[in-house]
């Protein structure tokens, strides 16, 4: 009866309207109220008292598309299904209200536990004061650069196979005399077509793990069978959820991104002077060197997200340390067991271009040892080597010398901060030095009874990494050491940001730790699937790379465990590693730095 009486009323007020209100404005069926006045059901559907998205929206449309009267729980599900992009950057820009989505940090760990997988830790360190935003974004951006190579590499490494086979099968050909028809069996099983756990076996060997974290694809999740119905009806819904998702991001995304192999071969013992000097990262050791053939060149196909450009004309000899300048990017360091570093432009020709080399022209001519070590803040770059000497030179300046600082021992690790320059020296110590000083040193520092691997720091603490297999922790402000914590292994490198601390090691192992109120705890240690040392660590909110002398590369997701994205082989062990502004720098014992950065 009162739908009856509410749709008579509705009639007569139309009548009303049509014989004697001709000069009204329509009414809106979906929002009777005017554009001049904010509805009072969208205004009781934004929580907390967010202000109307009326006054800020540049187009009325928004609202009478009826998205703001939905419940406010279903408009943050709907923009779960968004990139982390658009949420940042696009959302605010059409309406207060919606610009609200992006402060909603519960949406942004849920968003990032569909990343990451349901049964992944992350972050690994503590949650307070954690950069939910940037981590989702972060970790989307690399699952659209990386994710595919691991179907690029498996792809060509099944190529490789049925060349290989192929080989034998003419040369066992030639030694029976009768020839073997192509696709005979050969009393070997077969690669099956596709990526797969064969495909895998073949691409990275038998054993290691390798695991591709796309969005929804969460392989740890099995069917609870035998369990309660509606929880496996509640799993069954979430994984087609995650499926969809995936699809969305996934979708036109065309080919793959490819693994890049250079069949280059290293030429470092012609400038190599110091042989009577090791590798100070092999130390004690007692290791055996590894003799590897070198596998044939290959032709990548481009991808279409990143492309890979290799600085190969500079150098004579390994380059131990490379470093992005700055936060876009654009500029890239090189330090070399040739004495040179060497600075290059990254955005000016196809390949990148040589800027300058530091100290002069010609080789042996930057510093008088091997250059180890590079560290940077702001114009000012610091390169550290087997000369006992950091060397300061002024980028603004086109690299002119700014300054030398003559150290007691090999400068093994630097760490340039706003007030202080550190460095890790062969003799166990960590030196504190003023730059603008004309006695630069301010302190020395004896936390370890071996040489000092490798420094981060901010402006509170000094974490420091020694082939004493200690950990040490050095408060800034009350000038003195806190804790030490005692390991298995040594670091060999190491990525301080936040309350995270990574640490990778002389086993192949990466090492967590949290750092909160100058207490630095364990927290646990993965293994990834490197092999030797783990040389190089980059980690962010949402990303984490490491490199390793066993000649891989590795991307992963900062969860715990790592989720694998991608692993790239090299002709010879990878020194070093930076990142910045989405560009990857690869230095590698080849003579050669690779440059994985945006397509153009």
């Amino acid at each position: 009866m009162s739908e009856v009486n509410v749709t008579e009323q509705e009639a007569g007020t139309e009548r009303g309207r049509t014989d004697g209100d001709q000069d009204r404005p329509p009414v809106d069926p979906v929002n009777p109220q005017t554009n001049e006045t904010p509805s009072p059901e969208v205004q009781g559907l934004l929580p907390g008292g967010r202000p109307s998205s009326v006054e800020g929206s540049p187009s009325p449309s928004a609202e009478a598309s009826g998205l703001l009267s939905l419940p406010w729980e279903m408009v943050t599900h709907i923009a779960s299904h968004l990139p982390a992009q658009c949420v940042i950057t696009v959302l605010p820009k059409v309406c207060h209200a919606l610009g609200n989505v992006g402060k909603d940090s519960t949406a942004w760990q849920l968003r990032a536990r569909r990343l990451t997988g349901s049964r992944a830790g992350f972050p690994v360190g503590p949650r307070e004061d954690f950069d939910w935003p940037n981590a989702c974004l972060e970790m989307e951006q690399l699952i659209t650069c990386w994710a595919g190579q691991a179907d690029l590499v498996a792809r060509q490494a099944q190529e490789d196979e049925r060349e290989s086979r192929r080989e034998g099968q003419q040369q066992r050909a030639g030694e029976d005399g009768e020839p073997v028809a192509e696709g005979q069996d050969d009393g070997r099983e077969d690669v099956v077509e596709g990526v797969g756990v064969a495909a895998q076996e073949v691409a990275f060997g038998v054993g290691e793990v390798m695991e591709v974290a796309l969005e929804g694809e969460d392989g740890d999740m099995q069917p609870n069978i035998g369990g309660d119905p509606l929880a496996r009806l509640r799993e069954e819904l979430e994984e087609r959820l995650e499926e969809a998702e995936a699809a969305l991001m996934e979708g036109g995304r065309g080919q793959r991104v490819f693994e890049a192999v250079e069949g280059r071969e290293g030429a470092d013992g012609r400038v190599d002077h110091q042989e009577d000097l090791a590798d100070p990262r092999h130390l004690g050791d007692g290791g055996e060197v590894e003799v590897v053939q070198s596998r044939p060149p290959r032709s990548p196909s481009p991808p279409p997200a990143l492309e890979c450009v290799s600085l190969t004309s500079g150098h004579i000899a390994q380059v131990n340390s490379v470093l992005l300048v700055g936060d876009d990017g654009r500029v890239c360091a090189t330090g070399s067991r040739d004495w040179n570093v060497k600075l290059w432009d990254l955005q000016v020709g196809s390949n990148g271009t040589l800027l300058h080399t530091l100290g002069g022209q010609g080789h042996f001519s930057t510093h008088r040892g091997w250059v180890w070590c590079l560290a940077s803040r702001g114009p000012l770059l610091a390169s550290g080597g087997f000369d006992s000497t950091v060397r300061l030179w002024d980028l603004e300046a086109g690299g002119a010398e700014r300054g030398l600082i003559r150290a007691r021992a090999a400068v093994l690790c630097l760490s340039c901060q706003t007030d202080v320059l550190l460095a890790g020296t062969f003799d166990k110590r960590i030196s504190m030095y003023d730059t603008r000083a004309a006695e630069p040193l301010v302190k020395s520092l004896r936390l370890h009874s071996n040489a000092v691997m490798c420094l981060a720091a901010d402006d509170k603490y000094i974490i420091s990494g020694s082939k004493d297999c200690t950990v040490a922790i050095y408060d800034r402000r009350a000038g003195k050491p806190l804790k030490k914590l005692r390991l298995s292994s040594y670091l060999l490198s190491m990525s301080y940001s936040g309350s995270e601390v990574w640490a990778g090691d002389n086993r192949g192992m990466l090492h967590t730790f949290s750092m909160q109120a100058g207490v630095l705890q364990s927290l646990s240690q993965f293994d990834v699937g490197h092999t030797s040392l783990v040389t190089g660590i980059h980690r962010s909110p949402g990303s984490l790379y490491t490199c390793s002398s066993d000649r891989t590369v590795k991307v992963h997701i900062p969860c715990a465990p790592p989720r694998t994205l991608c692993t790239l082989h090299h002709e010879a062990g990878v020194n070093g590693l930076s990142v910045a502004g989405g560009v990857l720098a690869v230095a590698s014992g080849d003579m050669c730095v690779e440059v994985w950065r945006p397509r153009k």
